[in-house]
């Protein structure tokens, strides 16, 4: 008799299968400059922008553009992208306060910078590399390269 492999290990396998299809068409400085984009535009203290900073943000967006590619799959559905967005409305309302709460953090009794603006910036951030995920995910899709 063969032994079964667990179920488990195959789904891992598979989803980073699919993570590591969807960075290789993840362009680093596109993500850099998406940080300078969004929170340079929201007035935020360029003092606070560091490499440590600039990478918390790489992070999260990552983590926003993989969920997004994931979250593509019900593009074979026909779903709509804001059906699908609704989906994970969780995961992106988590990715948002992390990044939030960060930032936050950073200015913590320094006050100089607007609490709505960060949040603002930190929504239009994660959403922006959600939606380049799930595009790039759904172009994988479509060309039935998954």
């Amino acid at each position: 008799m063969n032994v079964l492999g667990n179920f488990e290990e195959k789904r891992r396998e598979k989803q980073i299968k699919n993570e590591r299809k969807l960075l290789r068409d993840l362009p680093i400085n596109a993500l850099k400059k998406s940080v300078i984009l969004y929170f340079y535009a929201a007035r935020i203290h360029s003092g606070l922008l560091d490499d440590g900073v600039e990478e918390a943000c790489l992070d999260v967006a990552i983590e926003a553009y993989l969920t997004g590619g994931e979250y593509s799959r019900f593009i074979q559905s026909g779903e709509a992208m804001e059906a699908t967005k609704a989906r994970c409305r969780e995961e992106l309302s988590h990715f948002i306060d992390t990044l939030h709460h960060f930032w936050l953090y950073l200015d913590f009794e320094q006050g100089i910078m607007d609490e709505e603006t960060i949040y603002s910036s930190c929504e239009k951030f994660v959403n922006h590399w959600w939606i380049e995920g799930y595009k790039k995910g759904a172009r994988l899709y479509k060309l039935r390269l998954h």
